[in-house]
């Protein structure tokens, strides 16, 4: 029914208005036919488009018309003027025929000094029109580039400042006005300009021309995420959806000024505040990491979070090709020759071509690049998309469509010449992951063309391990979900989103593009011609643009369990259920662990008691749970009973705070820290202190014990690494404790934690550091600034591949071991002294007194529990996390247990 398309003006042109008319065929003579339809002015051409579609529709450009008139003027017959009192007559030297029986093909021309006349249904409309057309024709006729562009725009905005946003279209008499500005729409090759209004539930655009539809209304409380976007390099756009993980938007807005968008940035955001949790890339990557998002959707999200969109051809989002075999008859996803070598850019793959674009690169020039096309622009996404979008390609190409040989014809004639081609380079797009085929399929029966072979571009040819398109899309659904890819594709991402964008590293890596391709390249601010200046960014937009860079380090790698349950070879199954060994024991232990996890919010106090005159500090349990031993500021050590419920012993060593504790393997030795400078060994059997190591300059405030090594952390800015077992009888020669390694830190260190297999220390300092060390070499992994103020706790994840810290800030920050990234950062409105965690959930004890379950990777606080009256100042759990113990400021100690 609606054959008219923005897609029929040229790239950068504006729909205006349209007027109800007849195109007057044969005027005069006896073949005189009227066909009707509606006029369109448009910035660059005048359409018309008939109503029956057997007609096609006509498109005349506006530097084409030798004179524009009313029909009539200048020597024309008197009646013809009454005859035809609306009319207005073209006299031109082209003109394009579009989509005749609304058949999509391109368009036809005739060529010629030809004359239309068109009769508008309201002849009182006539002189408005051919002024308008008169104007906009002296537009067209400049010489410059940027002349042209200027007066059409100084149009544009004239027409905008004439009208204004109808505030009848609201949905409510209620609602309340917040802001009203000028913007254009954007969708794929298209801008549409008019009014934004948005109010406190709303936000609405009505386009000037009323085309596609009056209005376009969002409900502010649908929207889902919000992104600022640079469109045609400048910091213009707003993108809005209303869904978590579609590719498309609902709205993508571009404005005129920068403080309009901001504002309106603002305003939604700070609605969004109070219903969604904010998205970073480093909350993804947490979620992704932990296998809470596909490789596919958090793909997506780093695309929507670098600018890419599906309604800018210039920043669609682009996928890797991850496949590397289109010829086997069957593909093959465990074998790593399957793949494509993530770690290259698709320039580098071919050694050959390779070194050629190299020999190339070194003799050229400053500014130097190896590829002379990118990886990702409007063409080649729509060589990709012709079979669904084929009027954006006429859009595109000025009404053509490509040669029949170079179009999409087949997956693997295509990936080879991505690798072969001497400037093909390109990566995909998410359609090739999707479930839709229809890109793969003609279904339109385009007519593409005659390849040189004798046969039509028809659908898209598949390659020999693919039954069908939705076999094909299903399989490289499975190739971008396998191992392979889950453990390579962080390197893909440093290229394309990452620290091996620019620089130094993106020359190691051969993943150099044209500088004007990079955010920043140019500043067309400063390109004061604007014919420069239109030439440029159409050239920018043509040629494709570089993802804005999401990361300045490394990638984190994604775990991936080294087997899972599914792909259990059945041998395997046999020999442990013939032999139930540790193994199972161990996986009874682990399915407790993430059942009781799962259910740590219905933790419920079982019992309180008030042992201790000051602070608790340490909690350690006996192997059997059966004794409870605390520290406290007040300097003394108890055990606690937890049969008889009775404080069993009371001991102190000096007059000064005990600061942490811990029970060495066989349960016999308490261990405790102090703030006199030493570590205490104090023999349970016994009943007295065994041992007393005097190691630092400063309070020691928190130890650590693994495999016959101490680990202690002082004031005095150092964490010491002692070996050395302790007396076995009170009494004897005291043992010699030898000093293995010494961390040196700039300020105190309030907090040590070990990993799983105590290769790695985790520390954190009074100035908020936290620095991962390498204990097999006492050196430093990665120190980050996490935090302003003291650290409070930090501990690793149970697979050792992050670390969760709190500090007094009140944030909770997760840092990936392995590249000393930050990946996840959220806030409470209060400091939490300390934690537990599982890697996904977090138990955290508050300066209030509440104990918090957060859920990291949604980033928010699932659960308030009531606890002490003061801040929680230490935590203990079980191995199978099914009870918890937990003292505070308020001097007591709490026993807390899940009830399932």
């Amino acid at each position: 029914k609606f054959r008219f398309s923005l897609l029929l003006l040229n790239l950068e042109e504006y729909y205006f208005e349209q007027h109800t008319a007849n195109h007057i065929q044969h005027k005069g003579s006896q073949n005189e036919r009227k066909i009707r339809g509606s006029l369109k002015i448009c910035s660059k051409s005048v359409i018309f488009e008939p109503d029956a579609i057997s007609q096609p529709i006509i498109k005349i450009p506006l530097r084409d018309c030798i004179k524009i008139g009313k029909h009539g003027e200048n020597g024309a017959s008197r009646h013809f003027t009454r005859a035809v009192s609306g009319g207005i007559s073209l006299i031109f030297s082209q003109v394009y025929f579009i989509k005749e029986h609304n058949i999509v093909a391109p368009y036809k021309i005739e060529r010629g000094t030809i004359e239309y006349v068109f009769e508008l249904d309201v002849s009182g409309k006539v002189e408005g029109v051919v002024e308008t057309l008169l104007q906009l024709h002296r537009a067209s006729c400049l010489d410059k580039l940027g002349d042209q562009t200027a007066m059409i725009t100084a149009i544009l905005q004239s027409r905008l400042a004439r009208t204004s946003f109808d505030k009848n279209r609201f949905q409510s008499v209620c609602e309340k006005l917040h802001m009203e500005c000028k913007a254009e729409m954007v969708t794929p090759l298209v801008t549409n300009p008019g009014h934004v209004c948005i109010t406190d539930t709303n936000l609405y655009f009505q386009p000037l021309n009323g085309y596609p539809k009056p209005m376009v209304q969002i409900t502010l409380h649908d929207v889902r995420r919000i992104y600022k976007r640079r469109h045609g390099l400048m910091p213009l756009g707003l993108e809005v959806f209303c869904t978590e993980d579609d590719l498309c938007s609902d709205v993508y807005l571009k404005f005129y000024e920068r403080q309009d968008r901001d504002d309106l940035y603002f305003y939604i955001a700070t609605y969004l505040e109070h219903h969604v949790p904010e998205r970073t890339a480093e909350g993804y990557t947490l979620q992704w990491q932990r296998g809470l998002l596909s490789n596919y959707q958090y793909l997506l999200h780093l695309n929507t979070l670098a600018d890419r969109s599906c309604n800018d051809l210039s920043q669609y989002p682009v996928f890797p090709w991850v496949v590397g075999d289109y010829g086997s008859s069957k593909l093959d996803l465990s074998n790593p020759g399957t793949f494509r070598d993530l770690s290259k850019p698709v320039g580098a793959l071919n050694r050959e071509r390779l070194e050629r674009l190299l020999t190339r690169y070194q003799e050229m020039p400053e500014p130097k690049f190896m590829y002379g096309s990118h990886y990702s622009s409007p063409g080649y996404v729509l060589f990709y998309l012709v079979r669904i979008a084929p009027e954006y390609m006429l859009c595109l190409q000025n009404g053509r469509f490509d040669n029949a040989d170079r179009m999409f014809n087949s997956i693997a004639e295509t990936w080879k010449n991505c690798l072969d081609g001497a400037t093909d380079f390109k990566e995909l797009i998410p359609e090739f992951y999707g479930d839709d085929v229809s890109f793969l399929v003609n279904s339109l029966k385009l007519d593409l063309g005659k390849r040189q072979g004798g046969q039509m571009v028809d659908d898209v040819e598949l390659p020999p391990w693919a039954q069908s398109p939705e076999d094909f899309l299903q399989k490289s659904r499975d190739a971008l979900e396998s191992d392979y890819v889950s453990e390579h594709l962080h390197e893909w991402i440093d290229l394309v989103f990452g620290y091996k964008q620019k620089g130094r590293d993106a020359v190691g890596a051969h993943n150099v593009f044209h500088p004007l391709t990079y955010e920043g390249g140019v500043d067309l601010n400063s390109i004061e011609d604007p014919d420069e200046k239109v030439a440029m960014l159409t050239q920018i937009l043509e040629f494709g643009q570089t993802p804005k860079q999401l990361f300045v380090t490394p990638h984190p790698r994604r775990i991936t369990p080294k087997f899972k349950s599914l792909s259990q070879p059945s041998s395997y199954n046999a020999s442990t259920a013939d032999t139930p060994g540790e193994e199972s024991f161990e996986d009874l232990t682990e399915e407790s662990r993430t059942l009781a996890w799962s259910n740590i919010t219905r933790l419920q106090l079982h019992e309180q008691h008030k042992i201790h005159k000051e602070a608790v500090t340490g909690i350690a349990v006996s192997r059997s749970g059966s004794s409870v031993f605390t520290t406290s500021q007040d300097s003394t050590l108890k055990m606690f009973s937890k049969e008889s419920k009775m404080l069993q012993r009371s001991i102190s060593f000096s007059n000064m705070a005990l600061s942490s504790c811990l029970l060495l393997p066989g349960d016999a030795t308490v261990v405790s820290s102090s703030w006199d400078n030493n570590v205490y060994f104090y023999s349970i059997a016994f009943g007295r202190r065994q041992d007393t190591l005097m190691g630092h300059d400063d309070a020691v405030s928190k130890i650590c014990w693994h495999d016959n090594r101490l680990y202690s952390a002082s004031w005095d800015s150092t964490v010491k690494v002692w070996s050395g077992i302790p007396a076995e009888m009170p009494g004897s020669r005291r043992h010699q404790f030898d000093l293995l390694a010494e961390l040196e830190h700039d300020v105190s260190v309030d907090t040590i934690s070990l990993s799983a297999a105590s290769t790695l220390l985790v520390s954190g300092t009074k100035e908020g550091t936290v620095t991962i060390w390498d204990l097999t070499a006492a050196t430093i992994l990665h120190q980050i600034p996490c935090h302003s103020g003291t650290v409070c706790d930090t501990a690793f994840s149970p697979d050792s591949r992050h670390v969760l810290s709190a500090g007094e800030d009140g944030c909770l920050n997760v840092v990936d071991v392995q590249t000393g990234m930050l990946i996840s950062s959220v806030t409470s409105d209060e400091p939490q002294r300390c934690f537990l965690w599982d890697g996904n959930s977090v138990l955290s004890g508050s300066q209030s007194g509440e104990l918090l379950v957060w859920d990291l990777l949604g980033g928010k606080i699932r659960e308030r529990i009531q606890g002490h009256t003061g801040a929680v100042t230490c935590m203990w759990m079980n191995d199978q996390c099914s009870s918890v113990i937990t003292g505070g400021e308020d001097r007591q100690i709490m026993f807390w247990k899940l009830q399932y």
